[in-house]
């Protein structure tokens, strides 16, 4: 029976961003989810626990903000949350964010399998999952899109270039999924009442062995712009050649 921890971020729910006229971001009424992408990292740790026994712990960091992340979570099938928060953990950058789980993972969390999304869907960097399999020295399979358990080996599947790839490696390992592993599930009030009576675990920065002073500072955040030319051409022939001229002009055709 294996012990799976599933690994989630609380990021901003990009439906709620808005612009402003002068091009910056307005987060005054933004919402925030969970991951994607860990979505479906969550889903496939109840899946294989369902299927195999065993547990499933999800585990996060992040500042007190993140606290109904922990809630939606449970809700989705973890047996138990660890939460490590520190008013000084946000904006973390990949090999921050690995370390802190790494140190906490590793010393305090019995595990087989560990469960990561590909990557986030803010930052989207595609790091967490493997520096943090580097920092615990076990294997990582990437960007999984199908896998299985057979005793204390995994079989992973994953699309390539030329077809699919098939790996298989010895546990404990991690591996990070992709979204066409699984359609996440939609919780619905039952599992939002138990979730409330699952064990949640807090921990500091005082917790950890080592400290991890963020680096980074956000400065300032400014939406993507897209202007238009609001060029005509005719469809005469005189139309059709001042539009060719102009791709040509552009670079878009030799």
């Amino acid at each position: 029976m294996p012990a799976i921890i599933a690994c989630f971020k609380w990021v901003i729910d990009e439906a709620y961003i808005r612009r402003t006229p002068s091009g910056e971001l307005d987060l005054r009424s933004v919402d925030f989810k969970i991951s994607d992408y860990d979505r479906n990292a969550i889903e496939e740790a109840v899946r294989l626990r369902d299927e195999h026994g065993g547990t499933v712990v999800a585990v996060t960091v992040g500042t007190s903000d993140g606290t109904r992340g922990l809630k939606d979570a449970l809700s989705r099938g973890a047996d138990r949350a660890v939460f490590i928060r520190d008013a000084s953990f946000d904006n973390l950058e990949p090999s921050q964010t690995s370390a802190i789980l790494a140190d906490v993972i590793g010393s305090r969390i019995t595990y087989d399998l560990i469960l990561c999304g590909e990557g986030s869907s803010d930052l989207y960097t595609r790091q967490v999952g493997p520096r943090l399999a580097e920092r615990l020295g076990i294997p990582c399979i990437s960007c999984v899109q199908k896998l299985t358990i057979e005793g204390d080996r995994i079989t992973a599947e994953r699309k390539v270039e030329w077809g699919i790839e098939v790996l298989e490696t010895s546990l404990p390992a991690l591996v990070t999924v992709t979204p066409d592993i699984n359609s996440p599930r939609i919780p619905g009030v039952r599992d939002t009442l138990m979730a409330a009576k699952k064990e949640v675990t807090t921990l500091g920065k005082e917790d950890l062995s080592q400290a991890c002073e963020p680096v980074l500072r956000t400065v300032g955040m400014a939406a993507a712009g897209m202007e238009r030319r609001c060029i005509k051409f005719g469809a005469d022939e005189p139309g059709i050649a001042g539009l060719v001229r102009a791709l040509v002009k552009e670079g878009f055709l030799r």
